[in-house]
């Protein structure tokens, strides 16, 4: 069994904020796959389903961010689901928007989300990074991310969304690089190269070119001669 964990916060005052990109990701898997209604349990929402052959829970907490690790070593313990077993989708400053990368294991970096994580079940679960971009001052992070997303971030924000659940079998298989294929086809289709019709013409039969007729040669006799010649 695998836990999709979404990182955000509660009620509709977050609901399209940068810091709740972790909710619209499973919250898109779940609308896609034919997942099961949320139900309130273990401090958070929480929807079955399957994604492939693999069952998988999503969960999305709602102790607020700096304490998602509650909710989730809930669900944890009660399944009995290791923690390599556990995907958690979450925003990342570190990445530009539109970029999305997936690791396993490592640090925090400073993420509340992520740190409350370490302290309930520790380091060793799959993060999906999806990119919001910087703000570029550290003292104007929390405000940037409590933020919501800018009208110009629609396009490549539905374009991840839809492409992480495209990819969201793969991701429960294991083969995260199949995943991140599925969506970087969404956000970076290839172009559709259209065949040019050639406009090269046929070659036409020309006729073989013939030779000038000769002029005929000017007559210098004189009027006596050409009568003399005239009777021979």
């Amino acid at each position: 069994m695998q836990l999709f964990v979404g990182l955000g916060n509660p009620g509709a005052k977050y609901a399209q904020t940068r810091h709740n990109i972790g909710f619209m990701a499973v919250d898109q898997i779940a609308s896609d796959h034919g997942f099961g209604p949320w139900r309130g349990k273990f401090q958070g929402s929480l929807s079955e389903g399957k994604l492939g052959s693999e069952k998988v829970l999503l969960l999305k907490p709602e102790t607020f961010m700096n304490l998602s690790g509650q909710s989730v070593g809930e669900v944890m313990r009660f399944y009995k689901i290791e923690p390599q077993d556990i995907t958690v989708f979450h925003d990342e400053i570190d990445l530009a928007p539109g970029k999305l990368k997936v690791k396993q294991g490592g640090g925090h970096a400073g993420h509340n989300g992520l740190r409350s994580l370490h302290q309930h079940i520790g380091a060793e679960f799959r993060r999906v990074r999806m990119g919001v971009g910087h703000p570029g001052h550290k003292d104007a992070v929390p405000t940037y991310v409590l933020h919501n997303f800018a009208k110009a971030d629609e396009e490549w924000l539905d374009d991840m969304l839809r492409g992480i659940s495209d990819g969201a079998a793969h991701l429960a298989s294991g083969d995260s690089g199949r995943f991140q294929n599925a969506v970087a086809l969404r956000l970076n289709p290839p172009r559709s190269s259209t065949t040019a019709k050639s406009n090269a013409k046929q070659p036409t039969t020309q006729k073989p070119e013939t030779a000038p007729e000769a002029e005929p040669e000017a007559d210098e006799r004189s009027p006596l001669q050409k009568l003399i010649d005239k009777f021979k």
